[in-house]
């Protein structure tokens, strides 16, 4: 029985919190912030338990402490944006709270995700006897425990690891993202990179496609980018070799991109435009449509796996550790798409790892630093089934 406070009201925080809700016996008492109370009210409204609701603003760490003491809540789900991250870590050490988030923190003024931000709370987390658990959405978060089980139950030792993000939904809008625009596009539009052989490889962004073929969707084709969870895996994974990470895009998304980008209105540096200053991609997210507003209208199907090459007894192995989710049954169960649902069951599955002491020590940890079964377990459990394809 525990209580845990939600910061974010966007998609994936009404995922986390009619999943939590689901499971009383964990999450005996809600409470769902944001900058904005009356979309924490719209999504309280849709639950058939009551939870508390408030508003706060997650960079404003003297705020959110007065909140967490207020509360006294057992840990804070942060799905608040990634520029948030480290005024909550802040704040939960300030107010001596356990922490968990989906993504890993982003400066606001540079297009740059990594760990080493969040990695230096080490010791002051330790010291605290506080958790943090970094990354418990689905990319990172599934694909690291995915990695591990492959390690604990697949493999002696691994040699490469792809990891492939395939939505084949279609919402009917000529672009539009599946989360965060801003987050969204900073993110594609920075320079891929991969690890390999111990060290960084950069290419232009968007320059390196494969076409895979994919468990249910079919064959994609899927771009090479950076992501935050080949950080970490290339340090606990033993005998890696080369990790990447792969998304998907249509070519209509693609040109629709190249077009914002060309016009400069994916820019993150401020602009003056009739004496106020403003920054294009903000701009943009408003006038794009608001990803919440996909789910009633989004068909078809997701797929996101991780397809990993290794020896086992002597012999070479190749397994393909994948799920797949319905954007409209995630609608039917929750009134939201399949990305937030594959982002919010995790980070709802991950506070019950560390409320129910199946994951808990002091520090900051990764995903991939636990016992993969019991979150594996978990995920068949909680709406995201896993399935491995092997290949002869």
């Amino acid at each position: 029985m525990s209580k845990v406070l939600i910061i974010g009201a966007g998609g994936v925080g009404g995922v986390v919190t009619h999943k939590c809700a689901q499971v009383p016996e964990v999450f005996s008492e809600i409470v769902l912030a944001s900058r904005n109370e009356s979309k924490c009210k719209q999504i309280a409204a849709q639950l058939d338990q009551p939870i508390k609701t408030a508003q706060v603003d997650a960079d404003d760490v003297e705020a959110t402490v007065a909140l967490l003491q207020t509360e006294k809540p057992d840990l804070v789900i942060n799905v608040a944006l990634p520029y948030q991250d480290l005024p909550l870590m802040d704040a939960c050490l300030e107010a001596g709270v356990d922490y968990l988030d989906t993504a890993n923190y982003e400066p606001p003024e540079e297009a740059k995700f990594e760990y080493k931000w969040q990695w230096a709370y080490q010791e002051r987390f330790k010291k605290a006897g506080l958790m943090a658990l970094l990354g418990s959405g689905f990319d990172p978060g599934v694909t690291n425990v995915f990695c591990a089980y492959a390690q604990k139950h697949y493999f002696d030792e691994i040699h490469t690891i792809d990891i492939l993000d395939a939505n084949a939904g279609d919402h009917g809008h000529p672009f539009a993202t599946n989360f965060n625009p801003e987050i969204n596009i900073r993110e594609i539009t920075q320079n891929g990179r991969y690890w390999e052989k111990g060290e960084w490889k950069e290419i232009a962004a968007l320059s390196e496609n494969q076409v895979y073929e994919f468990p249910v969707i079919g064959p994609k084709k899927a771009y090479l980018l950076y992501h935050e969870e080949l950080e970490s895996l290339c340090k606990y994974i033993k005998g890696l070799q080369r990790i990447r990470f792969w998304m998907t895009f249509s070519d209509q998304y693609i040109n629709h991109l190249n077009v914002l980008q060309n016009v400069g209105m994916t820019r993150i540096d401020p602009i003056e435009f009739e004496g106020h200053s403003i920054i294009p991609i903000q701009f943009l997210k408003a006038v794009l449509p608001d990803p919440a507003s996909l789910g009633p209208r989004t068909k078809g199907k997701t797929c996101i796996g991780c397809d990993i090459r290794g020896i086992k007894d002597g012999q070479e192995k190749r397994i393909f550790i994948y799920n797949t989710c319905d954007h409209e049954e995630c609608y039917r169960e929750v009134q939201s798409q399949a990305i937030s649902y594959t982002t919010g069951v995790p980070a709802m599955i991950g506070a019950m790892m560390m409320l129910t002491q199946k994951w808990k020590s002091p520090g900051v940890f990764n995903m991939e630093q636990w016992d993969p079964d019991p979150f594996m377990h978990a995920l068949n459990q909680y709406g995201l089934p896993w399935h491995v394809k092997e290949f002869a």
